[in-house]
């Protein structure tokens, strides 16, 4: 079930909203926290009935191994690497185990591809225990009632896409707010996020799918693709990327906050970073926290040096490519943001004017996403080709007066018939999401930081001018009411997110 679906919107989300609060004064608010696991798993199991065994598996184990590790037994560690190992194991099988064979078929054995489906949201709920169980480990927290682990794992409006949240932040939640009425503000907000975020994802995302999706597809093909045309394929799909992934965050952060819960921060304008780490501590800001605390610092971190700290930079980043999908285009993204990092912890340094900070870091992105959208190393390396003018630029007829001086200049303008560009609405649609994404203020900011849990020092530095700042009066009800016709009369066809496949 997703998020920018009808029988969601309209069926899924007000029935279990209204059991919620319901239930949410009755027997100390335990039988509201259990509809909402049974609720959440209802959501999952929407999807393939037969992995909710699977994610109920998972719950119990890592529970079970959690409360083992907080015991303080002098065993607690064998118990840590245990539960670690089965995650790994289970992420190992389920997501990775045909891509190994299909390599090692590749160096001249014919071994069978097993034939696995990812479960859905396996990668999330699985980083998600294993900062548990090493928090449990460490004695970082107390053990709570089964009925709120599960819910931690399971909360609907998070399983799927993330954010990868802690539970530092989430289970005293859980906990407290059965204790409390409603908060009206908080609802409100949500609903407004929530509203935002689905017009990010049908009104422009998913427009400019139809953009970058052929263009992608024709290199794939191995069809002649020309200077702008590849160009306009990869911006498009960096904005798609960008209001896809930036309105599912806002959508998730809506849906919890109705439910008077706060998730973490995930998404703050990355694409007006000015170096690359900017844009990581921008860009899903809950894996960056969860690869940093978990992977980062325990490799040794920036305390060893500078060969040790670069190779803990690269690792990192190499590994969470690898997490995002089985397929070498992810590996070599990863890389891509860990070369880009160890270069800029090199020369950072060394001031520059900030327009040419953020174009260098816009157009590094830009390459990056390239590899993490093309089916094969191929196809980005061809798109890459093509993006540097090697295939010829289809623009102008050449037989117009503009084409000729170009063509004089040493210019080929090549003539591809249909495949000359001409600018129209799609064109537009991508100079306006450029826009937007590059001057406009984030939802975090327009709703003045009151809907999201932030600890990110960036978040802390807004100042949105207070007509931006949403308040609850007629004009934001009807600025909110268009966006909102806007978006469900834009729901013809249900697409999924782009993070669903991780």
């Amino acid at each position: 079930m997703l998020f920018n679906s009808w029988i969601f919107i309209a069926f899924f989300l007000p029935v279990v909203l209204a059991g919620y609060y319901l239930l949410k004064n009755r027997n100390n608010g335990d039988y509201a926290i259990v509809f909402l696991v049974l609720a959440s798993l209802f959501f999952y199991g929407w999807w393939d009935v037969r992995y909710v065994p699977l994610l109920l598996l998972s719950i119990v184990t890592n529970y079970v191994i959690g409360q083992k590790c907080s015991e303080g037994s002098t065993h607690n560690r064998s118990w840590l690497i245990l539960g670690i190992l089965l995650n790994i194991a289970a992420l190992g099988y389920f997501k990775y185990a045909g891509f190994f064979v299909e390599s090692i078929n590749e160096l001249g054995h014919d071994f069978t591809v097993p034939r696995i489906v990812l479960p859905l949201a396996i990668s999330f709920f699985t980083f998600q225990q294993i900062a548990y169980l090493v928090d449990s480990y460490k004695g970082h927290m107390k053990q709570v009632g089964f009925k709120y682990y599960c819910l931690f794992v399971s909360f609907f409006p998070q399983l799927i896409a993330g954010p990868i949240v802690h539970h530092s932040e989430m289970l005293p939640q859980f906990i407290k707010k059965q204790k409390e009425k409603i908060n009206w503000a908080l609802f409100t907000g949500g609903l407004v996020v929530f509203v935002i975020g689905l017009f990010k994802k049908v009104v422009i995302a998913d427009r400019l799918a139809e953009v970058a999706t052929p263009i992608f597809t024709s290199a794939s093909n191995g069809s002649v693709l020309t200077f702008f045309e590849s160009w306009l394929g990869a911006l498009a799909y960096t904005f798609q990327l960008y209001f896809d992934f930036s309105g599912y965050s806002d959508m998730a952060i809506g849906l919890a906050a109705l439910f008077g819960i706060m998730l973490p921060l995930n998404f703050l304008s990355p694409y007006k970073a000015k170096n690359i780490q900017e844009f990581w501590q921008r860009w899903h800001i809950t894996l960056s926290r969860f690869l940093r605390d978990y992977l980062y610092i325990p490799l040794g971190g920036n305390r060893h040096g500078k060969n040790r700290h670069y190779m803990a930079i690269f690792v990192t980043f190499l590994l969470g490519g690898i997490w995002h999908g089985a397929n070498w285009t992810f590996a070599i993204w990863g890389a891509l943001h860990g070369f880009y990092l160890i270069v800029y912890h090199a020369f950072k340094k060394i001031k520059m004017p900030k327009l040419l900070a953020w174009s260098i870091t816009f157009l590094a992105v830009v390459v990056g996403w390239v590899f993490f959208r093309a089916d094969s190393v191929e196809t980005a390396l061809y798109m890459l080709q093509s993006m540097r003018g090697d295939f010829g630029v289809a623009l102008f007829d050449p037989q117009s007066g503009l084409g000729q001086i170009l063509q004089s200049l040493g210019v080929d303008v090549m003539h591809s018939g249909s495949k000359i560009l001409r600018l129209n609405d799609k064109i537009y649609l991508l100079v306006a999401a450029f826009l937007v994404a590059i001057f406009a203020p984030s939802t975090h900011e327009i709703m003045n930081k009151s809907v999201a849990l932030s600890h990110n020092k960036l978040s802390s530095e807004i100042d949105t001018g207070r007509w931006l700042r949403f308040t609850p009066n007629a004009r934001w009800a009807v600025f909110i009411g268009l966006l909102a016709a806007v978006a469900l009369l834009s729901l013809t066809s249900v697409s999924e997110f782009l993070y669903f496949q991780f």
